[in-house]
C-alpha cells in the first residue's frame, strides 16, 4: 500500500510511542499528524512550541522524547526564531526531535539559508530526507541517536513534495536504543581510590536520570557511606532529606566541595559553566569521572581515573564492588552532615518565615513547601534570582521532582517546564516560579496553557525589576541603568493571565500566600492554571557557585 511520505512519518511517531507533537503553524506534517491520528498541541510561537517538547524529553529522563515542528521550506522564519531554543537542549544535551519542512529539490538557489548547515553546530544530527522510500531509514536514525549515547537534539528535515512510497516495502519498528556497559579493571581501579580516600565526595550530574539510575546511586552512597552532592541538572537524582546529601549550593555544599581529597563524578561533565560549580584546588584532588563520553575526560581537569558507560550499568558494577569489598560507615560523617544542615537552614530560616511587607520571596517558597507534598510534586524556576533561590531552599525528594537548568537558561522556560511535567505526570501538581522577565517571555503562550486546560500553577516573583541589579542590590548594582521596569502599579501580570482564562491573583500580606496556594491548587484540580503574583522585595541572596581563588 502507497502512502504518503509524511502520513508515513506520522505514522512511525506513533508506532514509537509518541503521545502528541507541539508545533507553530505552518508544517505540512501537522495535517499528516491530523489524519493519523497524532494529537497536536498548537502553542503560541516557535521557541515555546520548542521548549514544551524539549522539556518533555527532560522531565522523562529521555523515557519520552519530545517532538515539536517548526515552519521552514523557503520562508525558514519558523526555524531561525527556533534556533535559540534548539541551542538550549543542545547546551544542556536533552534527547529533541525537530521537524522542520525542507526546501524542494531544485529549489535551493531561491534561498541564501541553509537549514542544515545551520543547525549542525546545535544538533546531534541532522537528516535531510530525500527520497520518499528513507523516510523510515531516517526516522530510524534518529530515533538511534535520541535513545542512544550522550543525549542531544536531532534535527529531521521531510520536503513538502516527496510524494508517496510503498509502506509494505519499507516497513519500521521502533527503536530500542543502546547502551554500553564499563570496563571491569577501571571498576576496580575507581572503587579502590573511592575506599581509599580520606574525604571523598559524590559529585552527580543529570546522566544519573537520563539513565534511571537513582536506585543504584543511592545504594553506591549508603554503602560506600560518601556525601552526595548534585549539579543544578542532576537535582533530584539523589533525595535532598538523606542524611548523605549536602545539596547543589550553599554552604554546606562549598564545604564538602572543597574539603574532598578524592572528587568521585557520575554522570556529569564537569564543565564549570556559569551555574555549576569549579572544582577548587583541582590539582591536589584525585578526580574520577564516570561517563558516557569520553570527550569529557581530561577536558576541563586532569581525569585520574575514568569509568566509560552508561551510568546505570556504571553504578551497578561499582556499588558491587563496593559491598565486595566490604563498603564503610562512618556515623562522623552523618552527624557532621546533620550538623551542617542545621547551621545552612539557620540563615535562611528567619527568611522562610519573615513576616516583612512587601513579602520576601523566600516566604513565598517556604510557605509553598509547606502546601506541596514533596512526593507527589514538581517545582521548577525561571533563569534569575528565581532558578538561584529555589535551587537553594527548596528540597527535591524524588526524580524530577524538581527540573534543573544547566549552561543556558533562557527566560520563560519555565513555563515549558511545568506544562510538560503535567502532560508526563498528571497525577501530580506541577509549578513553576518565575521573575518580572521571565514572565514577560511567557506571557504569549498563557492562552495555550488556558485553551488545553493545563492546571500548573505559576508563581510569580514581582519586585518591579529585572535581575535584580539596580540600586540597593549589592551596594550600587551592577546594571543601574537598566534593572527597573514597571511596577505593579503600573501593570498587573495577574489581571493579563485572568484575561486569557487563568485563575489569578495579587498577593501582598505574608499572612494569605498559603491560602492563595490552596485556591490555586483546587482550581489546578479542576483542569484551570493558575497564576499568583506575590508584590516581593527585592532579595538577591542565594547559595554561591564556587570558583577557584
Amino acid at each position: 500500500m502507497k502512502i504518503k511520505a509524511a502520513n508515513g512519518f506520522a505514522r512511525i511517531l506513533k508506532t514509537e510511542g509518541i503521545p502528541w507533537v507541539s508545533c507553530y503553524p505552518t508544517n505540512h506534517v501537522n495535517n499528516a499528524l491530523g489524519e493519523e491520528g497524532v494529537p497536536i498541541l498548537m502553542m503560541g510561537e516557535e521557541r515555546f512550541a520548542v521548549a514544551v517538547a524539549d522539556a518533555y524529553s527532560r522531565v522523562t529522563s529521555g523515557k519520552q522524547i519530545g517532538v515539536c515542528t517548526v515552519m521552514a521550506n523557503l520562508n525558514a522564519a519558523g526555524l531561525q526564531m527556533a534556533y535559540g531554543a534548539i541551542a538550549q537542549a543542545w547546551e544542556d544535551s536533552s534527547p529533541l526531535l525537530v521537524i522542520a519542512e525542507g526546501v524542494s529539490p531544485g529549489a535551493t538557489r531561491h534561498t541564501h539559508y541553509d537549514m542544515a548547515d545551520a543547525f549542525k553546530s546545535v544538533t546531534k544530527w541532522v537528516g535531510q530526507v530525500d527520497r520518499a522510500e528513507l523516510v523510515p531509514d531516517y526516522a530510524r536514525r534518529a530515533f538511534t541517536h535520541l535513545r542512544s549515547g550522550r543525549p542531544g537534539p536531532v534535527l529531521l528535515i521531510i520536503p513538502r513534495d516527496l510524494g508517496e512510497y510503498e509502506a509494505d516495502d519499507h516497513p519500521y519498528t521502533p527503536v530500542k536504543g543502546w547502551r554500553s556497559g564499563p570496563d571491569p579493571d577501571d571498576v576496580s581501579s575507581a572503587v579502590r581510590t573511592l575506599l581509599a580516600a580520606r574525604d571523598p565526595l559524590l559529585y552527580v550530574g543529570e546522566g544519573v536520570l537520563y539513565a534511571d539510575a537513582t536506585a543504584e546511586l543511592l545504594k553506591l552512597a549508603e554503602l560506600a557511606q560518601v556525601p552526595v552532592l548534585t549539579t543544578l541538572k542532576g537535582k533530584s537524582a539523589f533525595p535532598e532529606n538523606h542524611p548523605l546529601s549536602v545539596g547543589v549550593r550553599g554552604s554546606l555544599a562549598e564545604h564538602y566541595l572543597r574539603k574532598c581529597d578524592v572528587l568521585f563524578s557520575i554522570g556529569s561533565s564537569l564543565f564549570p559553566n556559569r551555574f555549576s560549580h569549579a572544582i577548587p584546588d583541582a590539582a591536589r584532588k584525585t578526580i574520577v569521572q564516570c561517563t558516557i563520553d569520553t570527550l569529557d575526560i581530561n577536558r576541563s581537569y586532569e581525569t585520574r581515573h575514568a569509568v566509560i558507560g552508561d551510568a546505570k550499568l556504571t553504578l551497578q558494577a561499582l556499588a558491587d564492588e563496593v559491598a565486595r569489598r566490604g563498603g564503610r560507615k562512618n556515623a562522623a560523617l552523618l552527624a557532621e552532615i546533620r550538623a551542617g544542615k542545621a547551621e545552612f537552614l539557620a540563615k535562611f530560616r528567619p527568611w522562610l518565615e519573615s513576616t516583612e511587607t512587601p513579602i520576601n520571596p523566600y516566604r513565598v517558597f517556604g510557605d509553598l513547601m509547606k502546601v506541596l507534598d514533596p512526593q507527589r510534586s514538581f517545582v521548577t524556576a525561571d533563569s534569575g534570582n528565581t532558578r538561584d533561590q529555589t535551587s537553594t531552599v527548596y528540597e527535591a525528594q524524588i526524580p524530577r521532582g524538581y527540573l534543573g537548568w544547566g549552561n543556558v537558561s533562557t527566560l520563560g522556560f519555565s513555563l515549558a517546564g511545568a506544562v510538560a511535567a503535567k502532560l508526563a505526570f498528571p497525577e501530580r501538581q506541577c509549578v513553576h516560579v518565575t521573575g518580572d522577565a521571565g514572565v514577560c517571555y511567557m506571557m504569549g503562550n498563557f492562552e495555550a496553557v488556558a485553551r488545553y486546560r493545563i492546571g500548573i500553577t505559576t508563581i510569580h516573583i514581582n519586585n518591579g525589576g529585572y535581575s535584580g541589579y539596580g540600586p540597593g542590590f549589592w551596594g550600587a548594582g551592577h546594571d543601574p541603568y537598566t534593572w527597573k521596569v514597571s511596577d505593579h502599579a503600573t501593570a498587573c501580570m495577574a489581571s493579563m493571565a485572568r484575561a486569557v482564562g487563568f485563575h489569578a491573583e495579587d498577593v501582598t500580606e505574608p499572612s494569605q500566600i498559603i491560602p492563595a496556594i490552596e485556591r490555586a491548587f483546587k482550581e489546578n484540580a479542576a483542569g484551570r492554571p493558575a497564576f499568583l503574583e506575590f508584590i516581593c522585595s527585592h532579595h538577591p541572596v542565594h547559595g554561591g557557585w564556587v570558583r577557584p581563588a
